[in-house]
């Protein structure tokens, strides 16, 4: 994908998870008091008359309700509905069914730009049932997606998901079947699905055109770090860092770009510094924000792991000259991560020494067999005293 403005190929950012992304920052205690995200999130809502939304942010946010500011928005909402509602009932009266649709799809579209989140789902599920050409159907359930995404509403996600699916499946376009990849990829990152994010995120990644989701630069950041976590060595290297588009990007990405090679290129004590920077990323952005404590473990994990690979074993200075660390830290780090049975080695203490003690494939799946299958003895011989009974 080219990175010249292609904006206009996505549909109409509406509503805008720009203004998720401002709410979200202004609930953080680094944030609640920044008067540059409140303006700016204040003139969004002032700018398309969001009286639903600013009740509902006020509550959220814990403002002070400007009931002068409420009050003239919601008047500009109640003409512009009935301006609309006018226009509909002159096309229901006058013209033709394609009309009727048209108006429909201007008043839900309304609903879904002030904030009536109710209004707006009810609004395009009518228009859904007049609507009868597959692309316009797919559309409206777009709209319904982003509408989920906004809100994070998983039950309206995940039911929209397997609907727009099943319309593909009957004979949606190239284009939509490319954008409804993405979509899932996003709500896949906010439920930390990573593996299947970073799937669905490489397969568009020379074919991204959602824009009214972010712009392309968000993206491919967001394929790095779902790939990185999901993605094992060799296949980080053949999707991603030989990736022609998203190595473009990186190049005006130099942080992304230095978290991504520092990792692949073994400068341990890069990465984890690069870590840092992108741990306070993820904590300020409203997709990755619950699971940032999740992933920075598991890429803490990964790189130790990673390390320990090439050594039967090494010193504990070593190892914390490696990562730009104390000894006492990395001492902490790994007898956890090895009492959790998250790495695969033991501590020589008395002379500060890792030894790894890689598993044997052939023992541990035989051990595992033997487990499962005791598991399934113990049941069905319960189930058999049930039905004795």
């Amino acid at each position: 994908m080219p990175l010249e403005n292609l904006e206009e190929e996505g549909l109409p950012k509406n509503p805008s998870l720009g203004i998720a992304q401002a709410k979200f920052l202004l609930t953080l205690d680094g944030h609640k008091n920044d008067p540059k995200m409140r303006s700016e999130l204040m003139e969004s809502v002032k700018e398309n008359n969001m009286a639903p939304y600013y009740e509902q942010l006020c509550k959220d946010v814990r403002w002070s309700v400007d009931t002068d500011l409420l009050n003239k928005m919601k008047k500009a909402n109640e003409e512009e509905l009935k301006r609309l509602d006018d226009i509909l009932e002159d096309a229901e009266k006058n013209l033709g069914e394609s009309e009727i649709r048209d108006a429909m799809m201007a008043k839900a579209e309304y609903l879904c730009r002030i904030g009536d989140k109710d209004g707006a789902l009810t609004a395009f599920r009518k228009t859904y049932d007049k609507t009868v050409a597959l692309g316009h159907r797919l559309d409206i359930v777009f709209y319904l997606l982003r509408i989920g995404l906004f809100y994070m509403d998983n039950d309206l996600i995940t039911r929209n998901i397997e609907k727009a699916k099943s319309l593909i499946e009957e004979g949606g376009d190239w284009d939509r079947r490319n954008r409804l990849k993405v979509y899932q990829g996003m709500y896949c990152v906010a439920i930390r699905d990573f593996k299947q994010a970073a799937e669905l995120f490489l397969d568009t990644v020379s074919t991204f055109t959602s824009y009214e989701l972010m712009d392309y630069k968000t993206f491919v950041t967001y394929t790095v770090y779902v790939s990185m976590i999901a993605l094992d060595r060799p296949d980080l290297r053949e999707k991603v860092i030989k990736g022609a588009e998203i190595l473009e990007v990186l190049h005006s990405l130099p942080t992304v770009r230095q978290y991504l090679f520092s990792l692949y290129e073994c400068r341990y004590g890069v990465f984890f510094q690069s870590l840092a920077t992108v741990e306070q990323a993820l904590r300020k952005d409203w997709l990755f924000s619950a699971h940032y404590r999740y992933y920075v473990r598991e890429m803490r994990i990964l790189a130790y792991s990673q390390l320990l690979e090439s050594y039967r074993s090494l010193t504990l200075t070593y190892m914390a000259e490696a990562f730009g660390v104390g000894v006492e830290f990395i001492d902490q780090e790994l007898s956890r991560f090895i009492a959790a049975g998250r790495l695969h080695c033991k501590i020589d203490k008395v002379n500060e020494i890792v030894e790894t003690n890689r598993p044997d494939s052939k023992n541990w799946q035989y051990q595992e067999t033997i487990k499962k299958g005791d598991l399934l003895l113990n049941r069905v011989q319960k189930l058999s005293r049930v039905i004795n009974m």
